[in-house]
């Protein structure tokens, strides 16, 4: 598997073209800091999963993560053909929200981690009404009783809203020190910032995953590079971490 530094952004390429996503990483892959791509469900439906990833492997060594929109939020029985399906692709990590409960976490993490995947755990979005108690269906627990149950299971990578601090500094609390890394996404448009993020989550290494702030900006390259540099002045040393 590959090392990546201890900070960074990945890059969400949430589009539709493979054309513009060819452009995206022309003007980006270069660049310091911009440890990956998260590859979306719309790439996947309008090219096949395999074809989009064949693409992009012809522009980047890079990580490469799958996120299906959510994936994980269904029967257990589903997820070992799912996780089949998305490593014969060629990525290298998989987005999971087992929202639908404990043996669906057990379910897809482990049969993630038995394919050599990485899997990248959540519960969470960086919506205003998403949790209950802001006017949504899911309650506030979700979020940290799907992470402590995926760590036993081996999972060492969680998605967590940029935007929520309070919950950053909860995963700092439990996971620091453990090995765990913080991947997170809501930067830009949807009110999160890199500095007041990756403040909270001193302590662990830090991912900021952003899509319409770089692609949809007239210089991507400008912004990603930006972005990159505010990440990776959170590194007090040159640190890698391997992505396992």
């Amino acid at each position: 598997m590959l090392k990546i530094p201890s900070h960074g952004i990945i890059c969400a390429c949430d589009l539709d073209n493979l054309d513009a996503v060819r452009r995206l990483l022309e003007e980006v892959d270069s660049i310091e800091g911009l440890v990956g791509y998260k590859l979306g469900s719309l790439l996947a439906l309008r090219y096949g999963l395999a074809a989009a990833v064949r693409a992009m492997r012809e522009m980047t060594a890079k990580l490469l993560l799958y996120d299906h929109q959510k994936a994980g939020l269904d029967v257990p029985s589903m997820a070992a053909e799912y996780v089949k399906v998305c490593r014969d692709s060629g990525v290298d990590a998989l987005i999971l929200f087992p929202l639908a409960g404990p043996s669906a976490v057990d379910a897809f993490v482990s049969e993630t981690l038995k394919a050599g995947l990485v899997p990248v755990v959540g519960g969470a979005l960086p919506l205003k009404d998403y949790l209950a108690r802001k006017g949504g269906y899911v309650m506030g627990t979700a979020l940290t009783r799907i992470a402590e149950r995926a760590f036993d299971l081996g999972a060492r990578d969680f998605i967590i809203p940029a935007t929520d601090a309070r919950a950053i500094r909860r995963h700092v609390r439990r996971f620091a020190g453990r090995g765990a890394r913080l991947f997170m996404p809501g930067i830009g448009p949807l009110g999160g910032d890199i500095t007041n993020a990756f403040t909270a989550a001193r302590g662990m290494s830090a991912y900021a995953i952003i899509g319409r702030a770089i692609y949809a900006d007239s210089k991507p390259a400008d912004v990603a590079r930006s972005l990159a540099r505010e990440a990776m002045s959170f590194v007090d040393q040159q640190e890698w971490v391997q992505f396992t």
